[in-house]
């Protein structure tokens, strides 16, 4: 019995993976392993949830997951991803621009910086929301409380200069645009 919307053979998601191996004029991509395996992980959590009907894929390794919806900085279209929420404060998800230690931001990240309207969707449903880049003593504060709990983004940050954003996910204001 198949389970609607849970169809891991579709031809889509393999040429997206498919894409990812890709680089200029066709070669190899520099940082193949890491654009294919964000992609694979966020499309395996994603089906994880969307086969278990939301009972599964909500959580890794302790941490929240939440889907997030943001628009495409170059192409205005809707753009999603999955990323761990590292902490929670007043309703606001905190969530870090990592990218396993590469040297260049990930996409979401610049998607949001652009447009910083986002949906955030979670186990216990979805709303507006707005990024904010956190910057100076609360981000200080943010990752002190974030590495305490977990030094995985320690090891991550010793492998590249570049600094990671930190983003608080803020409840949209009621009524708001």
């Amino acid at each position: 019995m198949a389970v609607s919307g849970c169809d891991v053979t579709r031809p889509t998601v393999l040429r997206a993976l498919l894409r990812s191996l890709r680089g200029e004029n066709g070669g190899v991509a520099v940082n193949v392993w890491s654009d294919f395996t964000f992609k694979l992980a966020n499309w395996a959590n994603r089906t994880a949830i969307r086969c278990s009907g939301g009972r599964i894929g909500w959580i890794h390794k302790g941490t929240p997951i939440i889907e997030v919806t943001m628009t495409g900085r170059r192409s205005g279209e809707p753009r999603t991803t999955l990323l761990s929420a590292v902490a929670e404060r007043n309703g606001a998800f905190v969530v870090i621009g990592s990218r396993g230690g590469d040297s260049k931001h990930p996409a979401w990240f610049l998607n949001m910086r652009d447009n910083p309207s986002v949906a955030v969707r979670n186990r216990s449903g979805s709303r507006q929301m707005t990024a904010r880049l956190t910057e100076g003593d609360e981000r200080a504060e943010l990752w002190e409380q974030v590495t305490a709990k977990d030094d995985h983004y320690l090891r991550f940050q010793a492998r590249t200069d570049r600094q990671f954003p930190i983003v608080m996910l803020e409840p949209a204001e009621a009524g708001g645009s």
